[in-house]
């Protein structure tokens, strides 16, 4: 059998030789080696077999002495990927006008396959832009909305969108109604009900985060779409943290719109994203940016950017089959399993407070903590500046906390680190609180 070692370096060979195809590792070698790995054990087996995810992080080029643990706001790339991206820049420097346009460029059908296979739907409704915020806000200000028309959206949604849906509200005069979801929550049926009673005759979208960034917690978005359907209401996923985190295709989601950062979970170059809209939806969506057909049915109208960088586009296809090579479904039980390892341990420590669910229902790699007496921030600068993991504090709305999101090279060892130091910083806080009582 293929060794992982001996693989991953055919892949960087693949990846660093091939030109003007997006598909550098090919397919049938990472689906081979998969198929012939995948039955010896469970996904939930394989999330502990520390031999496995060695291999794994071997292919990644982090820092050994900043411990990563905010993964959630962008994931860094294997160096298969790196390869590709570095050598595709180098190859359009050569003559840009001619290798950007007339190579590189035609790969982007390859390549918008590929992202389809993975994704569950068809070629013909992935747009490949730059990011979430891109993707979303070309729907968002797109749609054809009037004055009184009803958007169904939550205060625990991410800025960017809320501010989009805000200028929509301020320029058209549609009506933004907010729900405040009271996060974590392992209850589907109550989740649901709070967007349904939401709902009036005047709906016309409801904006759903997939994975909420801030906490980790995942919505039941399909639950969600369904009651909305059966009222005429359009549904928007922002699937900014859930593609390559969960093991799930599009269409499972019933959604209507959907747009997602490859630059997080599936861990492509940076400023790499996907739009995908449903097909008979395509043309209730004006196309953002210029275009001679901004109201017809092709997704491309969506790709009419200009200049951009091609060799970053282009290397997305090796992040693929590098995701490819792990699995989704072994990729989650094992970003699944660092959560809870980490989360279980700290939970039990007097002052420490978790605020994402365990199950996988739930949530994935992503989790909130607290530490009684102290800020998120606070926390987050004594984590950073005394023992150099880096996290990030939130505070937003009803939330308050450190978020903390391993990946797929992050080890046990890593997060026995992030245990003992979230231990010793609730103990110095605790002595802190009754020396300031007493």
């Amino acid at each position: 059998m293929t060794t992982r070692r001996t693989f991953f370096r055919q892949a960087g060979a693949v990846a660093t030789g091939a030109l003007a195809l997006p598909n550098f590792l090919p397919e049938t070698h990472a689906r081979s080696v998969h198929a012939a790995d995948a039955g010896l054990k469970t996904a939930a087996e394989w999330a502990q077999d520390e031999d496995f995810w060695s291999w794994v992080k071997s292919e990644f080029t982090v820092s050994p002495n900043l411990l990563n643990l905010n993964n959630g706001g962008v994931s860094p790339q294997p160096k298969v990927v790196q390869d590709a991206h570095i050598r595709f820049y180098q190859y359009a420097n050569e003559a840009p006008s001619y290798y950007m346009w007339r190579i590189l460029d035609q790969g982007r059908e390859a390549l918008r396959s590929k992202l389809a296979d993975l994704a569950g739907c068809s070629a013909e409704e992935i747009a490949i832009n730059r990011n979430s915020t891109e993707g979303l806000n070309t729907v968002i200000f797109g749609l054809n909305l009037k004055a009184g028309d009803e958007v169904v959206l939550t205060k625990q949604d991410y800025p960017n969108m809320l501010n989009a849906w805000k200028q929509r509200e301020k320029r058209d005069g549609v009506k933004l109604v907010y729900l405040n979801l009271d996060l974590p929550s392992e209850n589907d049926d109550a989740l649901v009900e709070q967007y349904v009673r939401a709902f009036t005759p005047k709906t016309k979208v409801v904006h759903i985060t997939h994975l909420v960034n801030w906490v980790g917690q995942l919505l039941p978005v399909r639950k969600i779409a369904d009651e909305a359907h059966k009222r005429g209401i359009a549904v928007i996923a922002d699937g900014a943290h859930s593609f390559a985190h969960f093991d799930f295709k599009i269409p499972d989601l019933g959604c209507d719109y959907f747009a997602t950062s490859l630059h997080k979970w599936l861990c492509a170059p940076f400023g790499s994203g996907m739009l995908y809209i449903k097909q008979n939806r395509i043309p209730d969506v004006w196309a953002l940016l210029s275009n001679d057909k901004s109201d017809g049915p092709d997704i491309r109208k969506f790709e009419t950017l200009g200049t951009r960088s091609f060799a970053s586009e282009m290397a997305i296809g090796t992040a693929v089959d590098f995701h490819l090579s792990i699995g989704s479904a072994r990729k989650f039980a094992r970003l699944h399993y660092l959560k809870n390892y980490w989360a279980e341990r700290v939970r039990e420590v007097p002052g420490v407070q978790i605020h994402t669910s365990l199950k996988p229902e739930y949530a994935g790699a992503v989790a909130l903590f607290s530490i009684d007496g102290m800020k998120p921030s606070e926390i987050d600068a004594a984590l950073l500046g005394q023992y150099k993991i880096h996290t990030v504090g939130i505070d937003w709305e009803n939330i308050h906390g450190v978020r903390v999101t391993p990946h797929i090279y992050t080890s046990p060892k890593d997060l026995d680190r992030l245990v003992t130091v979230i231990t010793t910083i609730a103990g110095k806080q605790a002595v802190a609180s009754k020396q300031k009582k007493s």
